[in-house]
């Protein structure tokens, strides 16, 4: 039987194969044009030009940032000479409060001051309220994308959104939490201002501290071993005099399952000890370090910071706005929502996706010029960091020198979470480290992290860009496709063709179905119908596939049993061959 139903079957397919393909190629229906709908600037002057240059603020050198949205002077003055030694107009032109950053006592002489207080606050950015039906203190990922987060920020003295008219969010409060430099060797507090509706804590995760502070409390942010969590409303500090450098994490530690997710992590680093250096103690969002330490300009020309996260919508956009009661709230977070069900959707480079990552997260280059990364997987899997045209070395893994012996050269880097690894991106174009000058792309290499909610290209993607490859907004000089498509939010609801437009004919746009059109040709004619016009014709013309299929059937049945009896069938036929043969009338002679 087994060598039956191939038989029969291909018989019966193949009346029908030969029926069907006479209706097959015929003109399709036309593509359909999709409206594009608004379409974002892709860089609109969110600072003044002025903004971008290089600059001194309070004695505070600021490097040139030709990015479109980089961190405003005024705050980076504040973050390195803490706002208590800083004048009125720097401080009022930065939302800080004026005890955000405390810096006093050179206790080693050397020029910088040693004794340094940090405050933190916990916000909610796209919040649920029960007043509007839109999320509040709104913070864009990518266009119309606004997955609720929980971050740590530097204290503010004001609103949380940039006016009383719209629902952005000031600068200071964004996604990922803020990245902190302190200098080794420092007398650190880290003081937690829990303004959230839930407990909190802070984990110095690799960060040289001890188990109990000088006043015998905990102070490793773990409510099981250390110091019970932070209520809303109280304060916990943190005291840290770390010894050694390295590019570190802190994290909350409640529920850490579900708060990292939510947004609680950043990077933490502690810069080796030089004299008369003060660091840049916060670099909000990531993205370049607009006042390096000392020591990583005797090295490198620029750093940055380059923080991956990513998203799981139901936690994000269900569970943390599915009640106004903080109850219900720790309820469904904590007791009903299961993490090991859950999938990302969204992947993120420094708080953005593709392409707002083109706005805050390039790295500049120049020719021969080297510069220092700093790179930590926030996200919940494995990451695969891959630069197009270098190969960079690693020179630190979690904030250890591995020593010039051992320094790393290759194209992928893989990085578990948590993991942090330190980058020499090298512009010498020698084939190795550099392929030469150019825009090129760098991305997490898991392939679903270079979309959004599925849709590509987005995801975590940014670009390496030489100078001379960018505009005067810092806009990418790209010789390809448009950018336009990607600031548009048709595309990342799913309801634009990106190929569209590639040609003339829109070939690759989507058909329309709706549209009225008549074949202007046929690929192969019908028989021309008999002029009688009788029934029986008639019928034949419309005759139901089910009636082929038999008549397939039979074909393929007739056809297996002379396959299969052919040896029979052929001794029958040369039988009656010979007996005719006897029977013809013989020739005469």
């Amino acid at each position: 039987m087994q060598q039956k139903l191939p038989a029969i079957l291909w018989g019966s397919v193949l009346l029908l194969l030969i029926h069907a393909v006479g209706f097959a190629a015929t003109d399709l229906p036309p593509s359909a044009k999709v409206d594009i709908g608004p379409v974002e600037a892709v860089c609109s002057n969110f600072i003044s030009p002025e903004a971008r240059k290089e600059q001194v603020i309070e004695g505070v050198k600021i490097q040139e940032s030709v990015l479109c949205d980089p961190d405003a002077p005024e705050d980076i003055a504040a973050f390195v000479k803490g706002t208590n030694n800083i004048s009125m107009e720097t401080l009022m032109a930065t939302q800080l409060a004026s005890d955000a950053i405390t810096m006093t006592d050179d206790m080693d002489k050397d020029g910088d001051p040693d004794k340094i207080i940090i405050k933190l606050e916990v916000v909610e950015i796209n919040g649920h309220s029960p007043d509007v039906k839109e999320p509040i203190t709104t913070f864009d990922i990518a266009p119309g994308i606004q997955p609720t987060f929980w971050v740590f920020t530097p204290k503010t003295r004001d609103m949380s959104t940039r006016s009383l008219y719209e629902p952005i969010a000031n600068p200071l409060l964004r996604v990922p939490s803020p990245v902190i430099r302190v200098e080794q060797n420092d007398l650190v507090w880290i003081v937690l201002e829990n303004t959230h509706y839930l407990p909190h804590s802070i984990h110095l995760h690799g960060v040289d501290h001890p188990f109990m502070d000088h006043t015998g409390s905990g102070n490793d942010g773990v409510a099981q071993t250390s110091n019970m969590d932070t209520m809303p409303g109280d304060t916990k500090t943190y005291v840290i005099k770390p010894r050694q450098a390295g590019t570190f994490y802190y994290h909350c530690h409640v529920q850490p399952h579900v708060h990292i997710p939510m947004g609680l992590q950043g990077i933490f680093v502690v810069e080796e000890n030089r004299p008369n250096n003060w660091v840049q103690t916060f670099n909000v969002g990531g993205g370049q370090v607009r006042h390096p330490s000392v020591a990583v300009l005797e090295k490198y020309a620029r750093e940055y910071d380059l923080h991956y996260q990513s998203v799981d919508k139901d936690l994000h956009e269900v569970f943390a706005r599915s009640a106004n009661d903080p109850r219900l709230i720790a309820k469904h977070m904590n007791m009903e929502y299961d993490t090991t069900d859950a999938t990302d959707d969204y992947f993120m480079l420094n708080g953005r996706s593709f392409p707002y990552t083109l706005r805050e997260s390039l790295i500049h280059m120049g020719k021969d010029e080297k510069v220092k990364l700093r790179v930590l997987n926030g996200h919940t899997e494995s990451l695969a960091l891959h630069i197009h045209g270098h190969k960079p070395t690693i020179t630190h893994y979690d904030g250890v020198d591995n020593g010039p012996s051992s320094y790393i050269t290759r194209d992928v880097h893989g990085m578990v979470p948590a993991q942090r690894i330190d980058l020499e991106l090298s512009g010498v174009d020698d084939g190795l480290h550099s392929f030469g000058q150019g825009i090129w792309m760098f991305h997490d290499h898991v392939e679903k992290a270079f979309t959004t909610d599925g849709l590509g290209e987005g995801g975590d993607i940014s670009l390496v860009v030489y100078k001379g490859f960018l505009d005067d907004k810092g806009v990418p000089a790209s010789h390809g496709m448009s950018l336009a498509p990607y600031f548009a939010k048709n595309y990342w609801k799913g309801k634009y063709p990106i190929w569209q437009d590639y040609d003339a004919f829109q070939s690759l746009g989507l058909p329309d179905l709706n549209a009225e059109y008549e074949p202007a040709k046929v690929a192969v004619q019908k028989a021309p119908v008999a002029p009688t016009g009788t029934m029986e014709s008639a019928a034949n013309q419309q005759e139901p596939a089910a009636t082929k299929f038999f008549y397939g059937l039979l074909l393929g049945l007739f056809s297996y049993l002379a396959i299969m009896k052919r040896k029979s069938i052929f001794a029958t036929v040369r039988l009656l061959l010979e007996k005719s043969v006897s029977l013809l009338p013989k020739k005469r002679s």
